[in-house]
């Protein structure tokens, strides 16, 4: 089994494109005079390029199976295997941390978690980008997989709306007769410009704004990909202030919908944005949670010795704004004005509304984690037509074949994820409440694993969990939750029970 892991052209490409990375934190090290940190990212690389040839030469003769299954394990093993090369340069780079911590640290990146072991001063500024990029590589590989590994399975959400059932292929589809490889070069070749040209474009806006360099990139790349990576603590330790999170703000817009890039699967053809139930159910959840926590500064008795500013209400309202809509794409960037908006609500304690949020999600088909919102939607609509049937027993529906998808196979399938996902937290946090000696850092620590939220870890927990700090048992289970959360129950489950295994 780990043969064919290791011969799959997937797999091969991850680590042919890991190889590269790693020659830009390296350029950025020698750039920075930092020789030691160049040559541990140099000659990884070059090792991990060398590997990556001799096998592909190994089994160039070979032909491969059109096999869509072997794509999702070679996926699955990439967020497991990867992150151990990825660790290699890091850890050789800074020489004070074990090689667990270091592993841990990757797959946080890869996954797109963004929950890290080491405070920011504690990292070079070339670890600070190697993690960044890291998220970025990790965001735009679940990009890819979604459109050319996840859909065609019906998996990752598309279950949803697909004809399909999960974890097949839609008998007679285009999705179904293309080959599996050659379907991922396309995708890759179509969406990589678009991802590379969007962080880009944030990067040079928020450099406009007045952040450095590596701290621009850094969360131009983090934003995109939902990772939250930051080399300074968060937006607040930024310089482009409140347009900086504006700008910001805009591009996570992208995380709430899969059809700014993606097709709608249930109708077959590019629907608008604006009209896509996903996006709009976002919109309402950002702006009407900020609101609620706004106005709750009339709703009780709250002591204020100055006098009430416009100013400072705006601040604060666009403080919840963003705090709740970073949240909701899994990115997990903290606005500056959240400690006003916290004060101006009077609430203490907003853990468990990060917590509810974070497993809420982002869009199908983004590199958002959580249950998404397309299943929240589809539950909503069945829910809406059971009261219906509740007033009005004999009643009819009104609407569409695909609002009759989402209500019944759709809204089915939804029950059976979240079902799933509840199961899964639980097991995770009774195990890690078990390993760690507290419920309430296991609860937080589990949602943040399986949402690929990790500033939770600080937002969500009444102290910040010091991750590094925990047993070795724990940081493993931490990292089985981060990649179950990114693939997936339902795909992991697929995969188990199909024949690929036993083979």
């Amino acid at each position: 089994m780990r043969a064919r892991i290791a011969q799959q052209p997937l797999f091969l490409l991850m680590m042919g494109i890991s190889g590269l990375a790693m020659y830009v934190p390296s350029l950025h090290a020698l750039a920075l005079d930092t020789e030691d940190e160049a040559r541990a990212f140099f000659y990884s690389g070059t090792l991990l390029l060398i590997l990556t040839v001799l096998i592909a030469v190994a089994r160039g003769s070979r032909s491969h199976r059109r096999d869509e299954m072997m794509n999702l394990l070679a996926l699955l093993s990439g967020f497991i295997v990867l992150p151990a090369m990825l660790a290699v340069p890091f850890h050789e780079a800074l020489r004070t941390t074990s090689f667990l911590n270091a592993y841990v640290e990757m797959v946080s990146s890869l996954t797109t978690t963004g929950a890290s072991l080491f405070s920011p001063e504690r990292l070079s500024p070339s670890l600070h980008l190697w993690r960044a990029l890291v998220g970025w590589m990790g965001g735009l590989l679940m990009w890819v997989a979604a459109a050319a590994i996840l859909a065609p399975l019906s998996l990752g959400g598309f279950e949803v709306t697909a004809s399909g059932e999960p974890g097949q292929a839609e008998a007679g589809g285009p999705m179904g007769q293309a080959d599996p490889q050659r379907r991922i070069l396309r995708v890759a070749w179509h969406l990589t410009p678009i991802y590379a040209g969007l962080t880009l474009a944030l990067w040079i806006m928020l450099l406009v704004g007045g952040d450095r360099p590596l701290v621009a990139i850094s969360h131009a790349m983090s934003v995109m990909a939902t990772s939250g990576i930051s080399p300074v603590g968060g937006i607040e330790g930024s310089s482009s202030g409140l347009g900086g999170e504006i700008v910001m703000a805009l591009f996570m817009l992208f995380a709430l919908s899969r059809v700014t890039f993606s097709g709608d699967t249930l109708v077959g053809a590019k629907v608008s944005v604006l009209r896509d139930s996903e996006f709009r159910l976002g919109l309402v959840l950002v702006a009407v949670l900020p609101l609620v926590l706004f106005l709750r500064h009339w709703s009780g008795a709250y002591e204020f010795d100055e006098v009430q500013d416009f100013a400072q209400a705006l601040r604060a309202l666009w403080g919840g704004v963003f705090t709740i809509l970073s949240v909701l794409t899994t990115t997990g960037f903290e606005s500056a004005d959240w400690a006003a908006a916290q004060d101006w609500s009077g609430l203490q304690t907003p853990g468990l509304i990060f917590l509810g949020i974070a497993m809420i999600g982002g869009g199908v088909a983004t590199t958002a984690g959580g249950v998404k919102l397309l299943r929240v939607w589809a539950l909503y609509l069945q829910g809406l037509r059971e009261m219906e049937r509740l007033v009005h027993p004999s009643s009819v529906g009104r609407a569409g074949a695909g609002s009759r998808r989402l209500r019944r196979q759709g809204a089915y399938i939804a029950w059976i994820f979240f079902m799933l996902f509840a199961i899964s937290v639980t097991v995770f946090t009774l195990v890690l409440a078990w390993i760690v000696g507290d419920l309430e850092q296991a609860l937080v620590l589990t949602i943040a694993a399986l949402s690929t939220t990790g500033p939770l870890v600080t937002l969500a927990a009444d102290t910040p969990i010091a991750l590094a700090d925990m047993a070795i048992s724990a940081k493993l289970v931490f990292c089985a939750g981060m990649v179950l959360g990114r693939l997936e129950t339902l795909a992991i489950i697929a995969l188990v029970t199909s024949d690929l295994l036993r083979r």
